[in-house]
């Protein structure tokens, strides 16, 4: 209702209170009387409304107050501007009413409230989830732990939601950390359980039996995990004394095989075994390649391969110093004066007064030293066999020579002939054969402040016997043609003059034959070096 209809409403009931008072006659007195009240009880009534509506404006200032006051603190505990004092001033310029601002201001209020609220739900999924990562890396249980988690609503801004969740993160990533390292214990507990025979899943029971769970539901607190590696280090120290044993065990048990010369079906049982002989730790992954059976089944090998042993220990050092003298045989080595024959060292066994184990290390001492001077006298002992087979084809020349019918034809003489074409080719080569031997004994002796031993005798000697003999046979044949030139001489003149019987010169001739072989020249050369030694020595005492 406007002011002008108030006002008309007024003045019609003034002007119908005026009819009634002309017709009751009330006096002039009486009237302004009676106005004087109506307008002392409409000042009152409107005195009234007005502080009710006061009343009203100061209740809605102070809503918009409390509001706004309620506003700025959410805005405050998440770190967020208000934006209030540029959105009430705008309110004042626009001519907005109270009722209307408070109505803005409650709207921003509620949106704030909900903010707020999704805020700290997202604190509080943040916060459980810490504590569910640190419980259950600290293993601790939720009484322990739940006072430390309580949301701090004093502070919902999005840096502390930032720091929460940045906590959360490195926390996750040291379970990840400890779940890898779990994982890779594991792995290496279950191979190593499988390499010494052991049952995996007992094994794990007794760290923790989440351990045989899926992965996602396994212990990783930090007594799990220090006894989960204090175990995989007592395993793996075990493989290692395990495989020390093993290795030591195999080495006695292949010395055994090759001492006894144990045939390769008796060896295959424990092949496998022995291959592992010179492996490192990472190498033996062969499951219950390292168990304790195994062990006890090669120990029970090795008592056998001992018993076994004594009873063919008289057996073994007869093939041992046979091995030893064909070894010194082949390189033309001599055993030393102080080697005890073979018959008495079995009769030492026998009596029970030597260890035959000593003498089969002093047998196998002496076959290594003899294989390593082998090396070393290789080049010469093959210079030497082509200097002796040389030596025998020159034997073979002379008595082929000294035979008057070898130019007759008969069967195989082209045979005969062309090897004496090819031993003469040989013997012109001998000078330069001996010399060359004799600068490499030369160098070796130097080398080795030794002599060159060959069967025995100094090969250097052998050499200038050699030497010495073809001198000697230069020298007679030499001899035979001066007597053979003067005998001619001599028949010229007996030709001329009275004819006169010349001496025989068949003895002399027999003095520097030295036959090699009783056979005829066309006997077939024989190659053992043994004999063209022989021959050599047996030229040197003709």
């Amino acid at each position: 209702m406007s002011k002008t209809q108030i006002e008309s409403i007024c003045s019609s009931l003034l002007q119908e209170l005026e009819i009634i008072w002309d017709e009751v006659g009330e006096t002039e007195t009486e009237r302004e009387k009676i106005l004087i009240e109506i307008e002392d009880e409409c000042r009152k009534a409107y005195s009234r409304k007005i502080e009710k509506v006061k009343e009203e404006r100061n209740r809605l200032r102070q809503d918009i107050v409390d509001s706004e006051s309620r506003v700025i603190d959410i805005c405050s505990v998440m770190e967020e501007p208000s934006s209030l004092g540029r959105q009430h001033q705008s309110d004042q310029s626009g001519r907005r009413s109270l009722k209307e601002e408070l109505v803005k201001i409650l709207q921003k209020l509620e949106d704030m409230e909900k903010r707020k609220s999704e805020r700290k739900d997202q604190f509080i999924q943040v916060i459980e989830d810490i504590k569910c990562v640190r419980d259950e890396i600290h293993g601790e249980s939720d009484e322990t732990c739940s006072s430390d988690f309580l949301v701090d609503e004093s502070d919902l801004s999005l840096r502390k939601l930032e720091e929460l969740h940045s906590e959360l993160y490195t926390l996750q990533e040291q379970k990840r950390n400890r779940m890898k390292e779990i994982q890779d214990h594991l792995r290496t507990l279950e191979s190593l359980c499988s390499v010494l025979g052991l049952n995996f899943q007992e094994t794990v029971i007794k760290i923790h039996p989440s351990l045989v769970e899926s992965e996602g539901s396994r212990s990783i607190c930090n007594e799990t995990l220090e006894k989960l590696a204090s175990s995989v280090n007592q395993w793996h120290e075990t493989k290692i004394q395990r495989m020390q044993e093993l290795q030591d065990l195999v080495t006695t048990m292949l010395e055994f095989w090759n001492l006894m010369d144990t045939p390769a079906e008796e060896q295959q049982k424990f092949i496998n075994v022995s291959c592992n002989i010179a492996a490192t730790v990472s190498e033996i992954t062969k499951p219950n390649s390292l168990s304790r059976d195994l062990l006890e089944e090669v120990k029970a090998e090795l008592c056998r391969l001992e018993e076994l042993k004594w009873s063919k220990m008289k057996e073994l050092v007869l093939k041992k110093r046979a091995e030893l003298e064909e070894i010194c045989r082949r390189t033309h080595i001599v055993l030393e004066e102080q080697d005890t024959p073979v018959e008495t060292v079995i009769k030492a066994i026998e009596s029970g007064d030597v260890n035959p184990e000593n003498i089969l290390e002093q047998i196998e001492y002496r076959a290594g030293k003899v294989k390593e001077e082998a090396l070393s006298r290789k080049e010469i002992l093959e210079k030497a066999e082509k200097w002796l087979n040389a030596c025998e084809e020159e034997n073979w020349l002379e008595e082929y020579n000294q035979d008057e019918n070898r130019y007759n034809a008969g069967k195989g003489s082209h045979l005969i002939l062309k090897r004496a074409e090819k031993a003469r080719a040989l013997v012109n080569k001998l000078p330069v054969m001996v010399e060359a031997l004799v600068s490499k004994i030369t160098l070796w002796e130097s080398e080795k402040e030794a002599e060159f031993l060959f069967d025995g005798r100094r090969l250097l000697w052998m050499l200038e016997e050699y030497t010495e003999l073809r001198e000697e046979k230069e020298q007679e044949r030499r001899r035979k043609r001066d007597l053979k030139k003067h005998l001619g001489q001599v028949t010229s003149e007996q030709d001329k003059g009275t004819p006169t019987r010349p001496q025989s010169t068949k003895k002399g001739l027999k003095v520097s034959t030295n036959k090699r072989f009783a056979s005829s020249p066309q006997t077939p050369r024989t190659d053992s070096p043994h004999s063209a030694k022989s021959f050599t020595s047996q030229s040197r005492y003709s």
